[in-house]
């Protein structure tokens, strides 16, 4: 994905968001400004503050509140994430140890938390109620949608629709309030059309998700910046492992069914062979590609502009990526 150039469209901006990322990290405890600087650090695309951004100014907004906003959105994602690899048991994230991995369980828990609390002042000082309900929302869905993945790990009989319902609820839902909140922003003076920028977002995650599950069976570590299979070996009945398990052999989907209840990658290879062959992969990539469709419909009516061009390519660079 050519991020840079997408990004650039929005340098002043995004150089800004990092800025107060940095700023509003500082505290007097070391060991967080310690996690904070390694974070910062990490390479992160800073995908979703992106789509905030690039949505606040293809609706026509001119201030600079969107920097906070999207600062507010990047606090809230990493904070999934250092609480995720506890719960995953991930080393391995953008390429480098994960917080877990250096400092333990307790310290990335302990820091995610202050990430969401900081957040959360960082809401009230906006001082916009509908940019507060969107925001409080979308982390209620996401807790429920990590909670959701939890329940449905180990089990091979997880369905397609409740596959899409985690999908939704634990990575698009911030996709969708990263867009949302910028057309909120772009509303103060001109039309209304959150409704269509939230659908943007909405189908862009759900796109994005897609791929990564994708990837997870036919990246490159080197490019991912995480090992390949980690679904597999945390027991995650992804996609791909689903539709297999549908469409497969059925001494194949038994294999995978095993491989899900027990996790590990002793089968990884065999299994990479039979979700390619059955069309597991290239199922997926078409149900990416619909919600990248749809993602792009719902730009229809955004007036022509650098940022809406931006959002347009983000889509489809994001349905093209290898990491």
């Amino acid at each position: 994905m050519d991020f840079k150039a997408i990004s650039s469209v929005v340098g002043d901006d995004f150089e800004a968001v990092n800025r107060f990322i940095t700023h509003h990290l500082d505290t007097e405890v070391p060991l967080i400004r310690e996690v904070g600087d390694y974070i910062v650090g990490s390479g992160g695309k800073r995908l979703r503050p992106l789509v905030g951004l690039l949505s606040a100014r293809a609706s026509g907004y001119t201030g600079d509140q969107h920097v906070d906003v999207a600062a507010v959105i990047e606090f809230l994602h990493t904070a999934t994430l250092l609480h995720d690899d506890v719960v995953d048991e991930s080393s391995l994230r953008r390429g480098r140890p994960t917080v877990n991995a250096v400092w333990g369980n307790s310290a990335s828990v302990l820091v995610g938390d202050f990430l969401i609390s900081r957040a959360l002042q960082l809401m009230v000082a906006l001082e916009d109620q509908r940019l507060l309900e969107i925001l409080s929302q979308s982390t209620n869905t996401i807790s429920e949608g990590e909670v959701l993945q939890l329940l449905n790990t180990r089990d091979p009989d997880t369905t397609e629709s409740s596959y899409m319902r985690v999908i939704h609820d634990k990575t698009a839902k911030m996709f969708e309030s990263a867009a949302e909140t910028g057309a909120v922003l772009g509303a103060r003076n001109g039309p209304n059309r959150c409704a269509d920028f939230a659908t943007f977002g909405l189908h862009l995650g759900i796109a994005f998700q897609l791929i990564d599950d994708v990837l997870d069976y036919q990246g490159d570590v080197s490019e991912l910046g995480k090992n390949v299979g980690d679904d597999l070996a945390e027991g995650k009945p992804t996609l791909p492992l689903i539709y297999a398990i549908q469409h497969g052999a059925p001494q194949h989907a038994e294999l995978i069914k095993a491989s899900i209840r027990g996790g590990g990658l002793d089968h990884l290879s065999e299994i990479v062979d039979i979700v390619r062959e059955c069309g597991g992969l290239s199922y997926t990539i078409e149900r990416a590609a619909e919600h990248t469709e749809r993602a792009l419909d719902a730009l229809s009516s955004v007036p022509e502009s650098p940022y809406k061009d931006a959002l347009r390519r983000l889509a489809e660079e994001s349905l093209q990526r290898t990491y």
